[in-house]
């Protein structure tokens, strides 16, 4: 019986023991992991703005190791990887061997080295759940609240935390808001919106210093332009480091990001594959999915590679405002052709192409056009040859009915 072993029970990690169920019914799955329950790191702000539960921020079956026949070592952490005789070891001491191996351990919040941010004792991350319990536990003693960091990370506490009527304050050192996913117009509407709740945001600026008192409790935080800001707890989102200390001496090769891995989920060791947040590149939950179930493939045989899925997508709704990115929306050259629409009802549609080929996209408001760039994307449709108006284009365009009643879309026609 051929044997996977799985670290690591969040997006990459589960859709992979997934995968690997369905394509090798009579396999052994174990799954390692120093979580106990299986959780969305992407939603947690819904637990702490009080509308979802632990449970409910389960993306998994309630039954989840009975369904998958899967064996789930919860509460164990890996603590290195015998490549030789194929066997992680676990920080108890035991070992538990495989056949084939996925590495799926995520990432953990990164403390640059600004003064006194490591120290703080009142100074947390978020990015598990432990780091939600001490924010909870906490927030009825607290009035000023700072945020470090402002990509989806950032923008997540925010969220959780504005009903709690707390004075919050937000800094980053990009130009606006989510920069990665959004252009400045799209993220202008969540700035408004965040500043119409209270919220303080600085840009193009850093902590410079975390000021302790005798206690280790970080009392004002001041900014690179001089401006202190009176906080009674931090949360540290400015980014996150691969958990990889533990492949120090596997021969498992990773660099200064994380995991070394390729399109295929292969590791320069031929029985070992990774996916998701550890690879330190790409720290959103739809491409860890996609890479969980491209590794999960390729160790059971059947060849897949990221190259089958479009680079990026990321969705989200911020105070009531949903917003869909995909791949590159906002970085592009003078070789690229940019198409916008946007109405006084503030919804916004933007395709970024070249020579044809959407590389990027954003939808703000009304996410109803979201299907036919999904089947422009996924159809690879030449949308330099659409002679309607990019935007006005619907199902009609893609189908035609044929005799038999079946749907047809022939790609030499034009639209």
């Amino acid at each position: 019986m051929e044997k996977y072993v799985v670290i690591g029970a969040s997006a990459a990690g589960c859709n992979a023991v997934k995968e690997i169920r369905k394509l090798k019914p009579e396999s052994r799955i174990t799954l390692i992991s120093t979580d106990t329950a299986i959780y969305s790191r992407c939603i947690l702000y819904h637990y702490l703005k009080g509308i979802r539960t632990l449970e409910e921020l389960n993306f998994v079956e309630p039954d989840f190791e009975k369904v998958y026949n899967v064996e789930w070592l919860k509460g164990r952490t890996a603590s290195g990887v015998d490549v030789d005789a194929n066997k992680v070891l676990l920080s108890d001491g035991s070992e538990v061997e495989y056949d084939s191996l996925l590495i799926a351990t995520g990432s953990h919040t990164n403390f640059p080295p600004i003064p006194g941010l490591r120290e703080g004792t009142n100074i947390v991350g978020f990015r598990n759940f432990d780091d939600i319990e001490k924010i909870e536990a906490v927030l009825p003693e607290v009035e000023n609240i700072f945020i470090m960091g402002a990509g989806l990370i950032g923008i997540d506490a925010a969220a959780g935390l504005v009903p709690h009527h707390k004075n919050i304050t937000l800094a980053d050192m990009g130009p606006y808001m989510l920069p990665i996913q959004l252009d400045e117009e799209t993220s202008r509407t969540y700035m408004d919106l965040f500043e119409k709740e209270g919220v303080k945001q600085y840009y193009s600026m850093g902590a410079k210093e975390f000021r302790l008192d005798e206690n280790g409790h970080c009392y004002e935080v001041e900014l690179g332009d001089g401006t202190v800001i009176p906080t009674d707890l931090v949360i540290n989102c400015a980014g996150v480091r691969s958990n990889i200390e533990f492949l120090a001496d596997s021969k498992i090769e990773c660099d200064r990001f994380g995991l070394l891995f390729d399109h295929h989920g292969r590791t320069n060791i031929p029985n070992v594959y990774g996916a998701g947040d550890v690879s330190g590149r790409a720290p959103i939950w739809p491409v860890a999915v996609k890479e969980g179930l491209i590794a999960a493939s390729n160790m059971c045989g059947k060849e897949l590679s990221m190259d089958d899925f479009f680079a990026s997508k990321s969705t989200m709704n911020f105070l009531g405002v949903p917003t869909l990115s995909v791949g590159n929306p906002n970085k592009y050259d003078e070789s690229c052709e940019v198409v916008i629409d946007r109405d006084q009802k503030g919804n916004y549609k933007k395709i970024v192409h070249k020579d044809g080929v959407i590389i990027g996209a954003l939808i703000q408001g009304n996410l109803s056009y979201a299907g036919v760039l999904t089947q422009l994307i996924r159809r690879k449709i030449d949308v330099s040859k659409v002679k309607k108006p990019l935007f006005a284009i619907d199902y009609s365009d893609f189908f035609r009915e044929a005799d038999n009643f079946e749907f047809r879309y022939d790609k030499e026609e034009e639209i």
